[in-house]
């Protein structure tokens, strides 16, 4: 019915793969201490399309990490969407970077908070309940004891801030996954194909990442 490419760049983490219904075909990621993605990005994409034997002109569809996330990251990987999408006459999907990484933890018991590490004792973090459908949505936050309080729950935490959030996040309930570090394309293709079939597009020419906060450029010391 239909294949689709996904790009996730809003982290350390190349990611890509293609799909088909839903399923992934192949897909191929790189997460280094640099982000390589400007050099890595195109390249995969070529990789795994030769290897699933597809041509980018057998693609119904371009399905992009949205944010929030790296400014970096996310301005390369949504720009090469919106290139294919231009040149290839395709639908643009533009998917949630925290819903993608909250998919990658499997029966989980209790609430889901994916977080993405800003600066400091900052993340960006939302909540799920166990069957991944998001309750509060996407904020930048400083993490200390008391976050996360008006929950109960046991609490899953994954993502790339789990290091941090451990020195203040200390009681019993709190659960971290510290193998699911960085969101992924792979789960993207189920997210992006009940997005596909519902024909939940956004707009190639006027479509933006979500930041979440304004880009601050810092200098060398």
């Amino acid at each position: 019915m239909a294949y689709i490419l996904n790009i996730e760049t809003s982290t350390k983490n190349c990611s890509v793969s293609v799909a088909h219904n839903g399923l992934t075909l192949i897909s191929k990621e790189i997460s280094d201490q640099g982000y390589s993605h400007a050099e890595k990005l195109h390249l995969f994409i070529q990789e795994i399309c030769n290897q699933a034997q597809l041509s980018l002109s057998d693609l119904n569809a371009v399905a992009v990490s949205m944010g929030p996330g790296s400014y970096t990251g996310l301005r390369i990987g949504v720009s090469a969407a919106k290139g294919f999408c231009f040149a290839l006459d395709l639908p643009l999907i533009a998917l949630d970077t925290l819903t993608i990484l909250a998919n990658q933890l499997e029966n989980p018991k209790g609430l889901i908070i994916p977080m993405i590490d800003a600066r400091r004792m900052e993340v960006y973090a939302a909540v799920f309940d166990q069957n991944k459908q998001m309750i509060r949505p996407v904020a930048a936050e400083i993490l200390t004891e008391d976050s996360f309080a008006d929950y109960s729950e046991t609490i899953n935490f994954i993502g790339d801030s789990s290091e941090k959030a451990k020195t203040v996040l200390t009681q019993d309930r709190f659960l971290f996954h510290d193998a699911i570090v960085f969101p992924s394309a792979n789960q993207m293709s189920a997210l992006s194909f009940e997005k596909y079939k519902s024909n939940d597009f956004v707009d190639v020419a006027y479509f933006e990442p979500y930041y979440l906060k304004d880009f601050m450029m810092t200098t060398k010391k």
